[in-house]
């Protein structure tokens, strides 16, 4: 136990920071550094020996770049480019990060009570938002100005205004979800009242949201203030922003280009780099893009796995060889399988088991390649499937493997199904993936596959969406997709942890009926050594990503040779024992602490 706890200790100090995570994104790191660039001078700009920003002088109007003393060149009135071009940023970035920060306050408001209220509340204010947004964006800052008033302060309100729409759907949506979690219920069970709950629960939740938003819209917000500037309806003379240089400029679009060239550039520049560093950040807060989760699994090269053959036995009909799978990057990466290695006979079960964090699942999603990556790369090892090596196919070959050869049983049905569909469609869908079948064909055996796994009246629960549906049922539906393509191989992922004993039961036993049947290969991951006594025919014990101990099951249960095997089956608790069993662990426990 100690040394689980120190590993997961260890492995959680070497997790790559959020800083390092932007800085190793190339595009964003650029966005970063151009950006600071810009703000930096613009913010030195009081300091630096440069020209009154204001001050003409005619004598010197339009003098090229690089003159003596203008190393920007002059305007029409003999004003100093560089000096205005410094002074103009800053006008336009305090004002797109002003509005920034009061459309994300309004947007992220409305967003909040839309969501947390509903109801009427909610009709009410989602209705003003769809008011907002049935207006063109640019056409409705233009007609706020209008009404208020040519003015850089007018300006930011009609550009604020128009972007609160973008936050408001956004986090309303989320709150919606958000709501009804059992954190929330919680939250309101310990006596919070409303307000405490929307801020102190609801909206720590959604502020990821709101400063991806902020962050990949501020560089329209610097483009719209510059357009409305450009019409003449923001930045008033003298004073200039980088959208009022530009529209000053367009006169002498061809007798001295580098009037509007150079706010031009700058705008591009400034507006490139927000959308780069936002993009970044994006990555960085979201926890899908983070992880790569849409991403095929990295894996060695082939000339890497070729000098590791298979070894397989001439009924083994899935070996993994020698795998090893990192998370991380560089000098920060963590092994989390250390050439792991097992074999799989055709109609045999085996029994991966571990405690959370050992790596099981990680060694199962990496048979098809499904490992996020990044951070997860497969830095080692094959995998064989009735003698045909998985990580070196490409692509398109490895998804006809996937459900067709190989299928997956998920640990919670609710979270792999799709909320938004019901089963017999899903289902379906599953079927006509691997099958030249018509809609009315599939139908009929994604019913079949139903009744099959013991779903009553599957003719009439066809068109049942998953949460219309108990746990048990929902894991049938999840059986049922996996024989879809009649595999060869099932990886089934702690399929009855969620579910109550009577329910785990019929689940075994329904996929030992399958095994029968079938003649099915099973790969059985869990943390239940009961569940090994009664479904496997071989057991692999996992720790910290490798492989202990592995044997027939009766003789793995009776006779454990491996110390964290003999803790393993130690904890699992037996009637009757009592006081007993408590003090039966703690002298294993103990024992193992002096041998470490």
């Amino acid at each position: 136990m100690t040394d689980t706890l120190a590993t997961a200790a260890h492995a959680a100090r070497h997790l790559p920071s959020s800083w390092s995570l932007l800085l190793h994104n190339r595009l964003a790191a650029c966005g970063l550094g151009v950006l600071l660039i810009i703000v930096l001078a613009a913010l030195l700009a009081p300091l630096l020996p440069i020209a009154d920003p204001d001050a003409t002088n005619l004598l010197n109007r339009l003098q090229p770049p690089l003159s003596n003393g203008h190393p920007l060149g002059t305007d029409a009135l003999g004003r100093d480019m560089l000096s205005r071009l410094l002074w103009g940023t800053r006008v336009s970035l305090v004002v797109g990060i002003s509005a920034t920060l009061l459309a994300a306050f309004l947007g992220t408001l409305i967003g909040l009570l839309a969501g947390y209220a509903g109801g009427r509340t909610d009709s009410l204010l989602m209705r003003f938002i769809d008011m907002l947004m049935a207006f063109p964006y640019i056409l409705l800052a233009l007609a706020i100005v209008a009404v208020l008033g040519p003015g850089l302060l007018n300006a930011l309100y009609a550009i604020a205004i128009v972007n609160i729409p973008f936050f408001a759907r956004n986090i309303r949506g989320l709150t919606l979800g958000l709501r009804q979690r059992d954190f929330i219920q919680a939250a309101r069970l310990s006596g919070k009242n409303h307000w405490q709950v929307l801020f102190s629960e609801v909206l720590p939740n959604v502020m990821p949201i709101v400063v991806v938003t902020m962050s990949t819209t501020l560089g329209w917000m610097i483009l719209e203030t510059a357009g409305l500037s450009f019409l003449g309806l923001g930045t008033q003379p003298p004073n200039a922003d980088l959208g009022s240089m530009l529209g000053q400029g367009r006169e002498q679009m061809f007798s001295a280009p580098f009037v509007t060239l150079v706010p031009g550039v700058m705008i591009f520049l400034l507006v490139m780099s927000v959308n780069l560093l936002g993009d970044g950040v994006r990555d960085v807060l979201d926890p899908r893009l983070k992880s790569g989760v849409l991403q095929r699994a990295k894996a060695i090269t082939d000339v890497q796995r070729s000098v590791i053959p298979a070894q397989n036995k001439p009924d083994a009909l899935l070996e993994v060889v020698d795998l090893k799978v990192n998370f991380g990057s560089g000098q920060r990466a963590t092994t989390a399988v250390k050439g792991v290695s097992f074999q799989v006979a055709k109609g045999e079960c085996l029994g991966l088991i571990g405690e959370s964090g050992s790596g099981k699942s990680v060694t199962a999603l990496s048979i098809m390649g499904l490992v996020a990556s990044p951070p997860g790369v497969i830095t080692g090892g094959a995998i064989y499937v009735a003698g045909e090596e998985m990580l070196s196919l490409p692509p398109q070959r490895l998804q006809q493997q996937r459900g067709a050869r190989v299928a997956y049983i998920f640990q919670d049905p609710l979270t792999t199904l799709h909320p938004q569909f019901s089963i017999g469609y899903q289902l379906a869908e599953a079927i006509v993936a691997h099958q030249p079948l018509n809609k009315q064909q599939a139908k009929m055996q994604a019913v079949a596959l139903l009744d099959r796994v013991g779903i009553q009246d599957a003719e009439q629960r066809y068109a049942a969406f998953p949460h219309q549906l108990s746990g048990g049922q929902r894991q049938r539906v999840g059986i049922a997709m996996a024989l879809a393509n009649d595999p060869d191989i099932i990886i089934a992922d702690e399929p009855t942890t969620a579910l109550d004993v009577t329910v785990q039961a019929r689940i075994l036993e329904l996929l030992q009926q399958l095994r029968r049947e079938r003649g099915l290969t099973l790969l059985f991951i869990t943390h239940d050594f009961g569940v090994v006594s009664q479904i496997c025919d071989r057991v692999a014990v996992m720790q910290r990503g490798e492989i202990v101990e592995t044997g027939e099951t009766r003789q793995v249960l009776n006779h454990p040779q491996h110390p964290y095997t003999q803790r393993l089956i130690a904890s699992v608790p037996h009637l009757g024992q009592g006081r007993q069993f408590l003090q039966r662990v703690r002298r294993l426990y103990a024992s193992a602490e002096e041998k470490a």
